[in-house]
């Protein structure tokens, strides 16, 4: 079945059919111009979704980067900006193989439904200009004939009048012959002329507007046929990232199942072990009894007016972990102001660093090497001595950076060994501290006992204060206003290594000067004989009061 057969009088609704057609092509090629649009900005949110939100700082100076936590989540920020390139991809293939496509496909058929309706136009305006032409032709006929017949009737009255002349019947009888003789020629043109337009009107109905039907109809098919294939390709966008999509997906499900809440821990701590033994016990100090020593001027602990000065908890100078702030400390290049365990690991790094710049100064001093040896052998290749100030310079690299790895060596050696004393330290603690006192203290005619029993065990190994204890200190406006004199003498029983701020170190069996008894913190300020003051725990010494 066809437009031509079936439709051959449906002129106006062939041409309203195939008008909406091209209007329902020209309507999803702008529906998907607007998805592509949806699309893009779809893309460039989530893009810069996964901007604002991906880590700033680079992975390697990132501490955050361990934690498989952060790397999920970096991971999944990943997935979505690979997500968010299939979404342009998406978008790049429907403005292409869509919009482009069906828009200069609908300008086509366009200009091809133009040619048929102008072609079916002139067919109509043809048969219709027969019409009227058939039309003049009867009406012509009809004329004369009326004309003939009425020149007739008149020359048959004048015959049988007996008053007309011969002349005037004469008259008549020629001209109704000539009337007779125009009708007859006026029934052969409208009989040619009806032939002609029977002949024109069937060529219309027949064949020249089916013909154009048929191509309307074909013309509307193939247009539904692209904007099928349209549809198609709407879908077909979609269908080709599904598998990359889908990886993104599967991607973001392995960041998840990667994140081991164990291994973070552990992350945590060997980025934050300070490798410090933990704080002893705090002693009692009995304030109820007066103090079994002559009161001096230069006694940081008595005022200038003789009395003693009762330092209670409240009266503190320094504190300790987690009730006090941290210092702002000064980086050294050996890295002591870390903790021993952070220590070894920043010394590790800086040692692998330098032996790899060394191995490399090394390739590029034997391949300097190597090219001079070449240009002594063929000197149209080049001056051996243009190559001698840079192997001069590879060389002194090559010493500077053997320096360089001593000197790590040998404070990864002191580091590493600093960790394994406090290991030991810890290890040999007990689990619980002691009870405190139940009662005050005796009177003052024990409190010399109880002071010489706290002497002598200061002399035992600290079961607390470990060597490189992290200890936080704030140092009152008055430090620098103490006396310089000493108020005592002191000898340190064990070696300390002052790594925190405003702590000094010493050695096993050093002389120093007391500057600062201890006032109930456990810390005692000392100075050394080649100069340098600060504070070292009081379990650590041996003290004489003048």
């Amino acid at each position: 079945m066809d437009w031509g057969t079936e439709l051959w009088d449906q002129f106006e609704v062939l041409e309203r059919h195939t008008q909406w057609g091209l209007d329902l092509l020209d309507r999803y090629v702008k529906f998907v111009k607007e998805r592509t649009e949806v699309e893009q900005a779809y893309a460039k949110q989530l893009r810069s979704l996964v901007k604002k939100y991906m880590p700033k700082r680079p992975g390697k100076d990132d501490p955050e980067s361990k934690f498989s936590q952060q790397q999920s989540f970096v991971q999944i920020l990943q997935e979505v900006n690979d997500f968010a390139g299939q979404r342009e991809l998406v978008a790049e293939n429907l403005s292409v193989h869509v919009c482009l496509e069906l828009a200069k496909y609908s300008q086509e058929m366009k200009q091809e439904r133009k040619m048929h309706f102008q072609e079916g136009r002139r067919a109509q305006q043809q048969l219709e200009s027969g019409f009227k032409q058939l039309e003049n032709s009867k009406r012509k006929f009809e004329r004369d004939c009326r004309e003939a017949e009425k020149a007739a009737q008149t020359a048959e009255r004048l015959d049988q009048d007996i008053n007309a002349t011969k002349a005037d019947v004469e008259k008549a009888k020629q001209q109704a012959h000539l009337r007779s003789h125009m009708a007859e020629e006026s029934k052969n043109e409208y009989a040619a002329q009806l032939q002609r337009f029977n002949r024109d009107q069937a060529h219309f109905y027949f064949s020249q507007m089916p013909q154009i039907f048929n191509k309307l109809q074909d013309m509307d098919e193939r247009r539904a046929t692209h904007l099928g294939a349209g549809y198609r390709l709407l879908s077909e966008a979609e269908l080709q990232v599904v598998p990359i999509i889908a990886k993104c997906l599967e991607g973001m499900k392995v960041a998840a199942d990667a994140v081991d809440a164990k291994n973070d821990s552990q992350v945590l701590i060997e980025l934050h072990k300070s490798g410090f033994a933990r704080p002893g016990d705090v002693e009692f100090e009995d304030f109820s009894q007066p103090m079994n020593r002559v009161p001096s001027d230069s006694s940081l602990g008595t005022p200038s007016d003789g009395r003693p000065e009762l330092r209670g908890p409240g009266r503190s100078r320094a504190k300790r972990w987690p009730f006090s702030k941290k210092n702002k400390t000064v980086v050294t290049e050996d890295f002591s102001h870390l903790p021993p365990e952070q220590q070894r690991k920043r010394l590790q790094q800086q040692l692998e660093e330098r032996n790899r710049e060394l191995q490399k100064e090394i390739d590029q001093r034997e391949a300097l090497k190597k090219m001079k040896d070449v240009y002594e052998k063929t000197p149209q290749m080049g001056d051996p001595a243009s190559l001698e100030p840079r192997i001069t310079e590879t060389l002194n690299n090559i010493e500077r950076l053997k320096l360089e790895v001593q000197k790590y060596e040998a404070w990864l050696a002191e580091a590493e060994s600093r960790v394994l004393s406090n290991r030991g330290d810890t290890l040999g603690r007990h689990t619980r501290p002691p009870d405190p006192p139940a009662s005050a203290p005796p009177d003052s005619s024990s409190n010399s006992n109880n002071g010489s029993q706290d002497k002598e065990s200061s002399e035992e190994p600290p079961s607390e204060e470990g060597q490189d204890a992290p200890i936080y200190t704030e140092f009152d406006e008055d430090f620098e206003e103490e006396p310089a004199s000493p108020i005592g003498h002191c000898v340190a029983i064990y070696h300390f290594e002052g790594s925190s701020e405003g702590t000094i170190s010493m050695a096993e069996g050093e002389d120093l000067s007391l500057m600062e008894e201890d006032k109930g913190d456990g810390w005692t300020r000392v100075r050394r004989k080649q100069g340098g003051e600060g504070y070292v725990p009081t379990s650590y010494l041996r003290v004489t009061l003048k």
